[in-house]
């Protein structure tokens, strides 16, 4: 794996007026989140399974083992278009999966280093 230890992210999947609900009381100082709750949320099942298919949890090892220094460099590895493994970087990077980091630049634009932040993820689906 990466440079991290093994850190687990908590993951709630909780429905989108639910999680307003929360979100307001959290923000007026109503509710305080209880430590061990979930991260990062998501408002269906569905939506977890399109953010962490199988292709990209695959994605999210691959980049923890080999530690690209460009999206280019994972371009190469994975067969992937730039373009389609930015768009599903910058997903991943929007729910706290991953982290995109300008690199240095020599000439023209920096490149983006993708970097995970986490190595395994448990989920807590509440039906009440």
């Amino acid at each position: 794996m990466s440079a991290f230890t093994h850190k687990v992210v908590k993951v709630g999947i909780m429905p989108l007026n639910e999680f307003r609900k929360r979100t307001i009381a959290i923000a007026k100082g109503q509710y305080k989140p209880k430590k061990g709750e979930p991260t990062i949320w998501f408002n269906s099942i569905k939506s977890l399974a399109n953010v962490l298919s199988e292709e990209n949890q695959e994605l999210l090892k691959l980049i923890a083992d080999t530690h690209p220094k460009s999206i280019n460099e994972l371009e190469g590895v994975t067969g992937r278009k730039a373009n389609n493994l930015l768009r599903t970087l910058r997903t991943m990077e929007s729910y706290g999966f991953v982290k995109l980091t300008e690199g240095k630049s020599g000439r023209g634009r920096a490149p983006l280093i993708p970097e995970v932040i986490y190595s395994a993820a448990e989920i807590q689906v509440n039906f009440g």
